[in-house]
């Protein structure tokens, strides 16, 4: 934790009963009072978190939070169970045992880890003793993988993303942003290592990191191609600084040369000029030297997409290789065969379900001509069954008498044709006839035509 011990107080700070609960010691058995113990325990982990938190910092100790917690005059306690048991959740870790798995490189950067000293105790001990040593130093899991995150996240967007290998102190310059100071950067760094995204060593002295690039899995460990490019990009760098700083040195020569020359000191003015040239010179031949390294690094930067180009190309063939494996020409041929002759099937059906609704059509079209035609035929039936139309005109009412001859000439003839029923017949079926309703016999009728006839 960072030397400040400020804190943001919590709400219940104010309330001396609540806080003497809080302050005083856990009891020994747990399942005395569970809601009591929870209470406390989540209370001062939950403060202990978030106040790390909000300092930025991913390491603490007993002595430092017993500072921070601090209220009137007294510290609380139970802050060495919380830590206990805070261990055994697995929330926090012991500095020493956060980084057991590092190589030699971080042995050989000496960041304040416990990988060197002596330990009196081991971590079972801490976990099965009540007292904890004040100065011992534990790591938040959580906190270290937040700022792990962050780290890794701000060199991706940084102007080195493009290089692999950086410097401990460009390392350094560009997350001063992230972390509060060195320890907190290589805690994050460890955690980086842990899952494989950093890998971290020394060259000639020196400490570099090697990040994971995109689209790797994990870091490749460091190898001379590697610290070629790394070479070649510090001697690039360091080539640009000189050539700057020439630069600058070759107007300052001349800006001496135009003030000598208004004093009227020619001589000295035209030394200073000459210097100039010189340092001119020297900066021409570092930028020429410089553009070499550049055009190397701008090979070798070909060279590696050429190479990933053709790792994809590799990738590419083993995967078609696969895909056809089961493929081959008869095959597809006699695919295409069948494709042939069900498509060949389907345009039959197609075409005889087509012929099927046009033939439909045609048959209404004939049923409708014969329906025509019978409606021709019976309209002719009716016609002649009907008498002539006079063809005479007709005469103006008042010309005929009622009784004449002429009006009678006029009509039209009575049809001779026999009607379609039997008089005999008739003229029986009417003699049966009875009046039963009103009760009287049966009585013969005689048809009216009867009636006429002369008698015999």
């Amino acid at each position: 934790m960072s030397n400040s011990t400020k804190m943001t107080p919590p709400p219940e700070w104010d309330d001396d009963e609540r806080m003497n609960f809080l302050f005083s010691d856990f009891k020994e058995n747990r399942d005395v009072n569970t809601t009591d113990w929870d209470s406390k325990m989540d209370f001062w982990s939950g403060l202990f978190l978030q106040t790390c938190r909000d300092r930025g910092s991913v390491c603490v100790n007993l002595q430092d939070l017993n500072k921070t917690f601090r209220r009137k005059e007294k510290s609380p306690l139970g802050l060495g169970t919380v830590i206990q048991s805070m261990a055994r959740c697995g929330k926090i870790q012991r500095e020493s045992e956060f980084a057991a798995n590092v190589d030699c490189g971080w042995l050989s950067w000496g960041v304040g880890l416990l990988l060197v000293k002596p330990l009196k105790w081991t971590f079972s001990t801490l976990l099965g003793s009540s007292r904890v040593p004040l100065g011992e130093s534990f790591v938040v899991i959580e906190l270290v993988k937040e700022k792990a995150a962050q780290l890794l996240e701000a060199y991706r967007s940084s102007e080195f993303a493009s290089r692999s290998i950086l410097s401990f102190q460009e390392l350094r310059d560009l997350s001063s942003g992230v972390c509060v100071d060195e320890s907190t950067m290589c805690m994050a760094l460890l955690q980086l290592q842990r899952d494989k995204q950093v890998m971290v060593s020394l060259h000639e002295g020196e400490k570099i990191v090697k990040f994971c690039q995109t689209g790797q899995d994990r870091v490749s460990p460091v190898n001379d191609v590697d610290i070629g490019i790394y070479q070649l990009q510090r001697s690039e760098k360091l080539l640009g600084e000189r050539v700057e700083k020439l630069s600058l040195e070759a107007d300052k020569c001349k800006e001496e040369a135009r003030v000598l020359l208004r004093e009227g000191k020619k001589s000295q003015a035209l030394r200073c000029l000459r210097g100039r040239k010189r340092v001119e010179k020297r900066a021409d031949n570092l930028f020429a030297k410089l553009e070499s390294i550049r055009g190397i690094l701008d090979r070798i930067a070909q060279s590696q997409t050429d190479k990933m180009v053709m790792q994809a190309y590799q990738a590419g063939v083993a995967a078609l290789r696969l895909s056809l494996k089961d493929v081959t020409v008869e095959r597809a041929e006699s695919l295409v065969d069948q494709i042939q002759e069900l498509c060949d099937t389907q345009d039959e059906v197609n075409q005889t379900l087509s012929s099927g609704v046009t033939s439909a059509d045609e048959d209404m079209d004939e049923l409708e001509e014969e329906l025509k035609s019978l409606l021709e035929e019976t309209q002719t039936d009716i016609s002649s069954g009907l008498p002539e139309v006079p063809s005479k005109p007709l005469r103006p009412s008042g010309e005929y008498s009622l009784m004449g001859n002429d009006l009678l000439s006029s009509l039209p003839a009575v049809p001779q044709r026999n009607m379609n029923f039997a008089t005999e017949q008739l003229e029986q079926e009417l003699n049966q006839l009875t009046l039963t309703d009103s009760g009287f016999q049966h009585k013969k009728i005689t048809s009216p035509a009867k009636r006429l006839e002369p008698a015999q």
